[in-house]
């Protein structure tokens, strides 16, 4: 009964915060300064074409009348007319989330792998040149700002050593077969994904380091030694395991941040996918492709904390506990 009740809650909350998303999200590309009406009205029209646009557009409602259409509009996932290329919002969106996917589940992927082997190899060798390193190298990318390291990794590969493509998602034109086109694509994606592993991997490697040593000092890894077990058996059955929720906790804690993440790095490295349109839509004054976007990137955050809520509410159980003696 406390974990249903803390789930119903945690669902509550998310939807209160998507409805406030979509609130600000209608808001905020209209006050913005500009007239993005010039998108999709030439001088020279006539006053008769003018006004079809506008109601194609929607243009021509009040604006409390463009709102409510908005959020009726938003549940059945029509995002409207591009004001760029006319064409509609969500198919614009689905030929781009693929590339996303693909850019987020590989940087993810890796910094999770990484990450947490860094931290448990770290954890088992306190004090050396391996730990002071990996200490140092993870303070330092948790420090600077994400696109300084991706614009160093630009220069790099680009000016330097340049045996990476720093833009673009395929090459121009793309190769024959689906065999070459796939390794094509690998090719684009070593860059922008490696500079998020090697942003992401040093909070992840640290968090898992300190919980591994506090697990190393307890009273049953002791004894797990004093049994004479191998060590890689004590670090892996034994101090892993019991580290595991809080490092779950982190793993899905940190999908949020991934996400919208995105808008940078596809933004950086000319990543085909919704956060450079998004980025793009801005900077045309596209209304309906900036909130179509927007909203996107924003319902996978909102999910993506819900799904850390959820799962920190099963590998904790206080949480049970708490809401269960709130009754």
């Amino acid at each position: 009964m406390g974990f249903s009740r803390y789930l119903l809650r945690r669902l509550g909350y998310a939807l209160i915060v998507l409805f406030v998303i979509m609130s600000f999200n209608f808001a905020i590309f209209r006050l913005m300064p500009g007239d993005a009406t010039k998108m999709i009205i030439d001088p020279m029209f006539t006053p008769e074409a003018i006004a079809e646009l506008k109601r194609q557009f929607g243009l021509d409602d009040p604006p409390l009348v463009q709102y409510f259409k908005y959020v009726g509009n938003l549940f059945k996932f029509d995002l409207g007319l591009s004001f760029s290329t006319r064409r509609p919002v969500v198919n614009e969106l689905k030929e781009r989330l693929p590339n996303t996917m693909m850019l987020f589940l590989t940087s993810f992927t890796f910094t999770t792998i990484i990450g947490i082997s860094v931290g448990v190899f770290t954890a088992s060798r306190r004090g050396t040149f391996s730990d002071n390193f990996v200490t140092g190298a993870g303070l330092f990318t948790y420090a600077v700002p994400t696109f300084w390291i991706q614009l160093l990794l630009l220069m790099l590969f680009g000016y330097y050593i340049p045996i990476l493509p720093i833009h673009g998602t395929m090459s121009a034109p793309p190769p024959d077969g689906f065999l070459l086109q796939f390794l094509d694509r690998i090719h684009h994606l070593i860059l922008p994904a490696g500079s998020n592993v090697i942003v992401a991997f040093g909070s992840w490697a640290l968090y898992t380091r300190n919980t591994m040593l506090e697990a190393l000092g307890q009273d049953y890894i002791v004894t797990a030694r004093a049994k004479g077990l191998p060590e890689n058996t004590v670090l892996r059955h034994h101090a892993l395991r019991s580290v595991l929720p809080p490092i779950v906790t982190l793993i899905f804690g940190a999908l949020p941040g991934m996400v919208s993440g995105a808008v940078i790095t596809e933004t950086i490295f000319s990543w085909h996918g919704v956060g450079k349109y998004l980025m793009d839509a801005v900077m045309q004054q596209d209304y309906p492709a900036a909130q179509g976007a927007f909203y996107l990137i924003a319902l996978a955050v909102v999910i993506c904390n819900l799904a850390a809520d959820i799962v920190y509410g099963i590998v904790d159980p206080r949480i049970r506990v708490g809401e269960g003696g709130a009754k």
